[in-house]
């Protein structure tokens, strides 16, 4: 393992944003990852995982403790059956079961991260979720001093929610399973209507693997959301706050409000999430409360390209990108009553 003491943690996030570390270990092998958490856990040390820090925002102060970061590989596929190491990146992850002719994350093209962070945020876009396709995840227990192996109902999914994100200080991701499908070179069927536009198909429809690949990656690029070192709009978590799901009590109130603010006619964005809970968008609420592309004068703004991803202009502190933050979630608050919530975990930070 490779241990570096009073670590810059900013490189290691696509915020670039946060203060050191006070011990930084690089794990290559699950038996090193373990190692690493005993040692911690032993010492009563605090423990902060980093995998490919996209989904990651750091106070400027750092961390007081040992940032354990996964560097682990392992892309094993037996038929239609992938395992993935933590440490793998997920969108290169995502190109090779597409090279193979396999279908079920191809509407995942493009996110950040490591493979191992995708069940503990149940990870989605454009139609698909992580959860669809995954079999098994093998984790480190820190309660019991061992490695089990959870199931997909064990994993309890939800809209970007786990038990693993439910109860962050239990369970190390080692490793993903996941169950795959050979549709002859097609996708799986098409959910999400921007993509089946995109790809002239009606949603439901099948299409060749590369080709849906390619689409999501130029719509994601189109927003910012395809990582690119050269373009401020990619220094940032992504989507930096989850759509509302909203009961349906509450969705009435907040329909009324839109009226109220937008004219008569106005209609908010709405999707079925259960029964009788409405989920609407982030993005829209963000927009029509004022807060438009490229809003903001400092050194973290809204992206030029999306208005649901806050951004690192290049000078900003954890403390700018927080401010606004808490601008926004008190704009959309202040006129829809409801209350955003962040996406990406804080550590050491918070709105």
């Amino acid at each position: 393992m490779l241990e570096l003491h009073d670590a810059p943690l900013a490189p290691l996030t696509t915020f670039r944003l946060g203060g050191p570390a006070t011990r930084l270990v690089t794990a290559t092998t699950d038996a090193e990852v373990i190692a690493a958490v005993r040692e911690a856990d032993a010492e009563g040390t605090p423990l902060l995982v980093i995998g490919g820090g996209s989904n990651l925002v750091i106070g400027d102060k750092g961390f007081a403790g040992t940032a354990l970061r996964i560097a682990t590989s392992g892309f094993d596929l037996a038929g239609t059956t992938l395992e993935l190491a933590a440490g793998e990146v997920w969108t290169d992850a995502v190109a090779r079961t597409v090279e193979a002719g396999l279908a079920g994350v191809e509407c995942l093209a493009g996110i950040p991260g490591s493979a191992g962070a995708t069940p503990i945020q149940n990870v989605g876009a454009y139609g698909q979720e992580v959860s669809a396709t995954i079999s098994e995840v093998i984790a480190y227990d820190r309660r019991t001093g061992e490695t089990v192996t959870l199931g997909n109902e064990e994993c309890a999914f939800s809209y970007r929610h786990s038990r693993f994100k439910a109860d962050p200080e239990r369970h190390v991701v080692l490793r993903v399973r996941f169950a795959l499908e050979d549709a002859d070179g097609l996708s799986a069927p098409l959910r999400y209507a921007e993509t089946a536009r995109a790809l002239g198909v009606e949603p439901g429809d099948r299409v060749p693997l590369e080709q849906a690949r390619e689409t999501v990656l130029k719509l994601r690029a189109g927003k910012g959301m395809v990582l690119d070192a050269e373009d401020h709009d990619t220094w940032s978590a992504g989507s930096f706050f989850t759509n509302p799901i909203l009961t349906d009590a509450d969705f009435a109130v907040f329909r009324a409000r839109v009226r109220e603010r937008l004219g008569e006619d106005a209609v908010p964005p709405a999707y079925p999430a259960g029964e009788g809970r409405t989920k609407t968008s982030a993005a829209w609420l963000i927009d029509k409360a004022g807060f438009t592309k490229g809003y903001g004068s400092g050194p973290a703004r809204i992206s030029t390209k999306h208005t649901l991803a806050l951004t690192n202009r290049g000078e900003a502190t954890t403390e700018d990108l927080l401010a606004l933050a808490r601008e926004v979630v008190a704009g959309v608050r202040e006129a829809f009553g409801v209350t955003l919530v962040n996406e990406p975990v804080m550590v050491g930070a918070g709105l």
